[in-house]
């Protein structure tokens, strides 16, 4: 089971020490209007703060490179081995030490990569027009994005997924896989999904340590660029006209100071703010106020956020994330207010949904974002999902797609995680463990689920009438995703919200140069990734399978070229 877990970051990451649960634990503590209300004696937000003022005598190392990246994971690596590879000296600076550095996120969304292009000839449903793709995740973010950065990936990055496919089967332990699917059977569903995804998948020349972060990591190296470990990012630098000239950093291994001077500009790669208390509270008080916490190993804390702000960077306006459908809690617990949770890798499969009053709420069917947001306005921001032992005919048929996918994808390509390994391994240890309960009977399940046994019945009832019928008056689910609940023992659990990442950072241009108060480009300064802005708001439309990845990988090898000009 571990073997294939390690196929995205954000669960590969979660085998890592829980440093996301320890840190975002201590939000309970906080208020948002604490959070929100305080300023600095300067006028900043609290969560903002002041630049650190360093000691010229506390600086004890001069480095001098022509790119400095900050951070060393989804963004920094592709874009160290971009800028290498353009004949740039490279210097990456990474807060963590090389053995407990997270991973780097492996599904990648990208357009008319080669991969995708050879697959429309058997499957013309892949086909994505560049205006429905860009139209689609711009109506998403409601107009708060850069229509220009999204044009950006929706027109590069099958050339990207191209370069990352060479780069990691060049070492021969890798290939490239297309996530053929689009997850509609006879007819359009909820929601379109766009066959976008690609990861890499392991050859039989790969040992057991290898791992797609591995082989990248190793890439960029072997071009050129120069890795400081334990080296976090402590503010940047400007000379007199304003221009970012480097940055100083503190070697954690033994307190020293390093001053690293970056001639043609620094790079922002160092994620989001998800494990940033006061940030989280003041910009996303909602989150907090609705999430469980699960081991996700992120240790994204708003440091380039904030260094950037420091210099006048302009940030996104609406504070965004990625909530996930696949964490739980048990019977007598409910989200919110610092709870600690578990995977529930199940939790996306569109089976019944009922909220604590043991009632339907929402459509099913949609992506995990609405599911979670529609969650907000029910009982404690918490729901069940309702299964029966008939379980993996059924989830066959409701056809996800995406990290959601329990089957082999419709061109042949794997799964995330096989149906087998979530319920022989996952949901049965979350049966022992007390988190998923299974009965006899609806009301006997309803009872272990702490929620009305009379109303659950009725909602069954009701629902199984639906699926006879195969049709929902109610709530429009698709006829194809009506399963009845018909074949004993059943199963359910408590469900919520797992925050994988924030999306609101600094505003950049198409250059990826960051933009002051006025759009205008501070000179030297860059950012890719998670620290960035303009590209979501609010959510994030996870039926373009890999977009977050996708995009990232995108600005990394994008600015690596503009460095060669």
């Amino acid at each position: 089971m571990n073997e294939t877990l390690t196929r995205r970051n954000f669960v590969a990451g979660a085998a890592l020490a829980g440093a996301g649960v320890a840190a975002a634990a201590s939000l309970a503590g906080a208020t948002a209007a604490q959070a929100q209300d305080a300023l600095t004696a300067e006028g900043n937000p609290a969560w903002l703060g002041e630049a650190p003022e360093i000691a010229e005598a506390d600086i004890t190392e001069t480095l001098e490179t022509e790119v400095l990246i900050c951070g060393f994971n989804t963004g920094g690596v592709p874009c160290a081995l971009s800028c290498a590879q353009n004949g740039s000296k490279t210097l990456v600076i990474e807060r963590d030490a090389e053995e407990t550095c997270q991973k780097m996120r492996e599904d990648i969304g990208a357009m008319n990569s080669k991969l995708q292009l050879a697959s429309f000839d058997e499957f013309p449903e892949f086909k994505i027009e560049e205006k429905d793709a860009v139209e689609d995740i711009v109506r998403y973010a409601n107009g708060f994005c850069n229509y220009d950065l999204i044009k950006m990936w929706a027109q590069r990055s099958g050339e990207v997924i191209d370069w990352v496919t060479d780069t990691i089967e060049a070492s021969g332990k890798f290939v490239m896989e297309f996530e053929g699917g689009v997850g509609n059977q006879d007819g359009e569903g909820r929601d379109r999904a766009y066959a976008t995804g690609h990861s890499p998948q392991k050859t039989e020349a790969a040992g057991d340590d290898d791992s797609y972060t591995k082989v990248m990591r190793q890439a960029a190296i072997d071009a050129g660029a120069e890795v400081r470990w334990s080296c976090p990012m402590v503010k940047l630098e400007q000379d007199e006209a304003g221009r970012v000239t480097g940055a100083i950093a503190q070697d954690t291994t033994d307190g020293h100071y390093v001053r690293i001077n970056a001639s043609k500009g620094v790079v922002l790669a160092t994620g989001g703010y998800s494990t940033n208390t006061e940030m989280m509270c003041a910009l996303q008080p909602e989150i907090v106020d609705g999430r469980i916490l699960c081991t996700s190993g992120s240790t994204d804390d708003g440091s380039g956020i904030k260094a950037g702000m420091w210099l006048g960077a302009r940030k996104d306006p609406i504070g965004t994330s990625i909530l996930f459908n696949r964490c739980c809690v048990t019977p007598d617990e409910v989200a919110g207010n610092g709870v600690v949770g578990r995977w529930f890798w199940f939790g996306e499969q569109p089976f019944l949904k009922v909220n604590l009053n043991g009632e339907r709420f929402c459509n099913e069917s949609g992506p995990y974002d609405y599911m979670l947001h529609s969650t907000w306005s029910q009982p404690y921001h918490t729901y069940c999902d309702i299964w029966d032992s008939d379980a993996k005919a059924k989830a066959e048929q409701l056809n996800e797609v995406g990290c959601c996918r329990l089957f082999p994808f419709d061109n042949g390509a794997k799964n995330n995680i096989p149906f087998d390994v979530v319920w022989n391994n996952m949901n049965a240890k979350l049966i022992e463990d007390g988190y998923i309960q299974q009965a006899d009977t609806i009301e006997e399940l309803a009872e272990k689920l702490n929620i009305p046994a009379e109303n659950l019945v009725a909602t069954v009832e009701k629902y199984n009438g639906y699926c006879d019928e195969g049709t929902d008056p109610d709530y429009y689910k698709e006829a194809y995703r009506l399963t009845k609940l018909d074949t004993p023992p059943f199963y359910g659990v408590r469900t919520g919200s797992w925050h994988l990442a924030t999306f609101d950072g600094l505003l950049i241009n198409t250059h990826m140069q960051v933009l002051d108060q006025d759009n205008n480009p501070i000179e030297g300064l860059y950012a890719i990734g998670d620290c960035s802005g303009g590209f979501f708001c609010v959510s994030y439309p996870n039926l373009f399978t890999g977009l977050a990845c996708g995009r990232t990988t995108t600005e990394a090898y994008i600015l690596g070229q503009e460095f060669a000009n």
